[in-house]
């Protein structure tokens, strides 16, 4: 339903000038509907979730939204009720199962899993498609983008600016879903109607825009199988910037930047010169963009910035810190390759995304400036490790519990899990490691745009990976990094002329080869069965891995660690 903004302002006054006592207290959102990658229902897990059609009418004077949602499912087994995700801060106005209303006795929202009896059950095989037109205000974000909801700012013109954000609390803060990340749709239409004043940058393609001739327009997108936090709200009076990049792969891939008008044209323009950089790095390193049927896509924020599958949030106020690109930008992007390509199939997981993600970093300082400069970046990363628990504790997880709650590896999985990523790089060789890497990514080690698909993996399951392209057993080396908090020990005795080497951690046997650096000849020592030795002459200047490969503790990195 298109409402007037004439009517919007009036009914905003009418509430406005309500006795407190008359006005419904805020509502606030459940502790379930605030977890994302909750384990689904059996009436979840026995659908597919094939379409999302979304239509969000946005109201900027009331920080509301109206919404309505269909959702068109192949049953897979046996059903009498569907299930989905929404926030019961909303009001649910219809609920409809192929175009039949369902009873408000049918149909319940207690803690944010909305759960409909159907008019009959359904055998696998069957379509089916669930309605439900709801409207409200959405949960304000506290703390964007790591504690989620909606930001309602205004931008420095004066128009509203609006986004939302997600990624630790789930789709359902938003619109109705299967807040999991097993659960993505194979394809979504949005539509945002939003004031004509500002604009609607959106997830996957343009399909148009739609002047509503009451002060509103739609903005009309579609994309191929999203992520569970990739359709988000993004609302202001932006300025679309536009190029093309000429992939490595032979194909092209559209480049779009919205940034707000106020904006220097200067930082705008060094930004987006940074597009096709990225690309070709990424292009060069991992494989062919994701997503270049639909665009590259970013959108500034008033939040720090997030990874929406093809529309970045981008708010790091072009800033310039002496690492010769924007940061965020870099890290947000790697997320089309690491969450939006390659999804994790569990949070537990989440260092497939934030690991892999983050050293993408330090590869791209070595590639713009040299290996000086990749070794600048792990060394931070290095300094700022906990390990306090496993990266991976190898049971279900939500987000919450990975991230914020005690017992998770929160920070680790960005840092450490980059520093294992390049322990694992330094031990493979690189022709091994970007096989595994492609494999991980694309499902092929061969990928060419058109021929891949998403992929959902685990850590086990790269372990596999690993062990196929090598033809050799790394379980050890994930036991060891993965599924430990405490880093490997090594142990040094010296024997008249022969240093002793020993490997202790407890996941067992360590069998990682060491670099030892013998008056500046680096000379390579097996530690089969976690041990070794090499002789030395006895005034030898000896250096233990003298290029920083292998991750392991270091009592001297420890103290200079900043106290938290």
């Amino acid at each position: 339903m298109v409402v007037s903004r004439l009517a919007l302002i009036a009914a905003a006054c009418l509430v406005a000038a309500l006795p407190a006592a008359a006005q419904d207290a805020p509502r606030t959102s459940t502790r379930f509907t605030l977890e994302t990658d909750n384990p689904r229902a059996p009436e979840q897990e026995a659908v597919r979730f094939d379409t999302l059609d979304l239509h969000l009418t946005v109201l900027p004077e009331r920080k509301a939204i109206e919404g309505v949602g269909i959702l068109d499912f192949t049953v897979l087994a046996p059903v009498d009720r569907l299930s989905v995700e929404l926030d019961t801060v909303f009001d649910v106005s219809e609920v409809q199962v192929d175009g039949q209303t369902i009873a408000r006795d049918r149909w319940s929202n207690p803690e944010g899993r909305l759960t409909v009896q159907l008019p009959r059950p359904l055998a696998a095989g069957a379509k089916t498609r669930l309605r439900i037109a709801y409207g409200g205000s959405p949960r304000v974000a506290p703390r964007a983008p790591w504690d989620g909801g909606v930001v309602w700012a205004t931008a420095p013109t004066g128009e509203p600016w609006i986004a939302s954000a997600f990624q630790l609390n789930g789709c359902d803060l938003l619109f109705p879903c299967i807040d999991n990340s097993k659960a993505e749709p194979g394809r979504a239409d949005v539509r945002f109607t939003v004031p004509s004043t500002v604009s609607a940058p959106g997830p996957g393609t343009f399909q148009g825009k739609t002047d509503n001739g009451d002060g509103t327009t739609t903005w009309a997108w579609s994309i191929r199988q999203p992520n569970i936090y990739a359709i988000t709200l993004n609302v202001g009076p932006y300025v679309e910037v536009t190029g093309q990049y000429q992939s490595r792969f032979g194909n092209v891939v559209p480049m779009h930047f919205w940034h707000l008008k106020s904006d220097k044209p200067e930082d705008v323009a060094r930004l987006f010169a940074e597009f096709p950089q990225m690309l070709d790095f990424f292009e060069a390193t991992v494989g062919p963009y994701p997503f270049s049927d639909e665009k590259m896509g970013v959108v500034e924020t008033p939040h720090l910035g997030m990874e929406h599958q093809t529309l970045n949030a981008y708010g790091n106020q072009y800033r310039i810190d002496g690492r010769g690109y924007d940061w965020l930008l870099q890290h947000e992007f790697a997320h089309e390759w690491f969450a939006n390509q390659l999804t994790n199939w569990n949070a537990d997981d989440m260092w497939l995304h934030e690991g892999l993600g983050s050293y993408m970093q330090p590869l791209y300082a070595g590639w713009l400036r040299g290996d000086h400069y990749m070794h600048r970046e792990l060394a931070d990363q290095r300094e700022g490790l906990l390990n306090r628990a496993p990266i991976v504790s190898r049971s279900p997880k939500t987000v919450n519990d990975v991230y914020n709650r005690p017992g998770g590896p929160g920070g680790d999985i960005y840092s450490k899990g980059s520093l294992v990523a390049h322990t694992l790089r330094m031990t493979l060789g690189d022709a091994d490691f970007y096989e595994s890497l492609r494999i991980l990514v694309y499902g092929r080690a061969d990928p060419k745009p058109g021929n891949f698909t998403p992929q959902t993996r685990s850590t086990p399951e790269y372990n596999a990976i690993v062990n196929q392209v090598t033809g050799r057993n790394y379980d050890w080396f994930f036991n060891a990094y993965l599924y430990e908090a405490s880093l490997p020990v090594l142990t040094r005795t010296r024997e008249g002329n022969r240093l002793n080497l020993a490997w202790s951690t407890p996941a067992g046997v360590f069998p990682m080869p060491l670099d030892v650096s013998v008056n500046g000849e680096i000379r390579t020592v097996p530690m089969t069965d976690g041990r070794g030795h090499i002789d030395l002459p006895a005034d030898a200047v000896v250096v233990i891995d003298p290029q920083n490969k292998v991750l392991r503790q270091d009592p001297l990195v420890d103290r200079m660690r900043p106290r938290r």
